[in-house]
């Protein structure tokens, strides 16, 4: 039971971390900060952060450095950190933070189909589970296009003329035309990070067990993605101003989501995901979704329309919609595997029975 609170507790937590970390990327994005070079300092601290902790925790389960290893570190780091960071922030910029956060809630759905493209997982549409899947992913890509397609009148929780983006500085980049426009480009940004950490889950599904502990785990892939990113950022800006941090919204978001988030919150979730497994990690995440569209129209002059809230329920239902069947169907094979366990015991109980009573009757 207190296990079980615990875990309750931290993914709370969690979600309202994570939610922090939305609202001030895109107050940093609007503030006139070099997004590449944003996200290169913030896996910089996250690896200067994690590799002390997996020397100091998990010393003993330090992986062999081999070529293997360090080419599965670059490809993990690639999907898992670099690309997500580099297209999700510009994503962030062209969308809004609502949008952003309820698409990142349809990983579940996403990585589904990517399983099913790579022959990992089959949809078994004979069975209530399969079909149930099928039209939970159907949901969730409806309630997304419906999201950025379909707007319908106003909703006005509460009038707090409260901008931060304005106050936080001068907007560059495509936002600055309408700080609250969808554009398609941004939600295949948005979206293509959403694919990229997909794929990066179902490398970790086959060689998670390689890099030894998690800490030692998420080091590597910080470290990686920040020479990715660290390329990108001194490919696309010489210009060696931009490189200060000053005492100023971007070094509060750099240091907050590469010590807070990357550092703190990952072995958390990571622990979450180990005593309760990761279906029950991604339950939580629509209470990010509530919190930063609350957070957006009362303090970002984010505008809620009626066509938001149905797509974002939609996708939610479909999300939990999934998120069951999976449950479901890990539940139906422990008990297979409990039951094939179980007749196993028996027959070989029975054989050493039987061999007991043939050598009883041996003289």
């Amino acid at each position: 039971m207190l296990e079980e609170v615990k875990a309750v507790i931290a993914m709370l937590v969690v979600q309202f971390i994570f939610a922090g970390m939305f609202i001030l990327f895109k107050l940093t994005a609007h503030d006139g900060t070099n997004l590449r070079i944003l996200v290169a300092y913030r896996l910089s601290f996250a690896t200067l952060f994690m590799f002390p902790l997996a020397l100091i925790f998990q010393r003993k389960k330090r992986p062999e450095f081999t070529r293997r290893l360090v080419l599965l570190a670059f490809l993990s780091g690639l999907l898992g950190a670099a690309i997500p960071n580099i297209l999700y922030l510009p994503g962030l910029v062209r969308t809004s933070a609502t949008f952003s956060t309820a698409a990142s809630i349809l990983s579940p759905v996403i990585t589904l189909l990517l399983s099913l493209a790579f022959r990992m997982d089959t949809l078994r549409l004979g069975s209530n589970e399969g079909r149930a899947k099928l039209l939970g992913t159907l949901l969730g890509v409806g309630g997304a296009l419906l999201f950025v397609f379909y707007k319908g009148f106003e909703l006005h929780i509460w009038s707090t003329h409260v901008d931060l983006l304005k106050s936080s500085g001068q907007s560059s980049g495509p936002a600055t035309e309408n700080q609250h426009h969808i554009s398609i480009s941004g939600v295949l940004m948005v979206f293509g990070c959403n694919v990229s950490v997909s794929l990066w889950l179902l490398l970790q599904a086959k060689i998670s067990k390689e890099f030894g502990g998690h800490c030692w785990n998420i080091s590597l892939m910080n470290a990686t993605g920040s020479l990715v990113c660290m390329v990108v950022a001194l490919c696309s800006e010489h210009n060696w101003n931009q490189w200060r941090l000053g005492w100023n919204i971007s070094l509060l978001t750099t240091v907050y989501s590469g010590v807070v988030v990357s550092g703190l919150v990952m072995p958390l979730v990571a622990w979450c995901i180990e005593k309760k497994g990761p279906l029950y990690v991604t339950v939580f995440s629509p209470i990010r979704l509530v919190i930063v569209a609350l957070v957006g129209s009362f303090a970002l002059e984010e505008t809620l329309y009626l066509g938001s809230l149905i797509g974002a329920i939609i996708m939610v239902g479909g999300v939990y919609l999934v998120v069951w069947c999976k449950m479901k169907e890990k539940k139906s094979v422990s008990t297979t595997t409990d039951h094939g366990e179980t007749n196993k015991n028996i027959k070989e109980v029975s054989l050493g029975n039987l061999s007991a009573v043939n050598n009883r009757d041996i003289p």
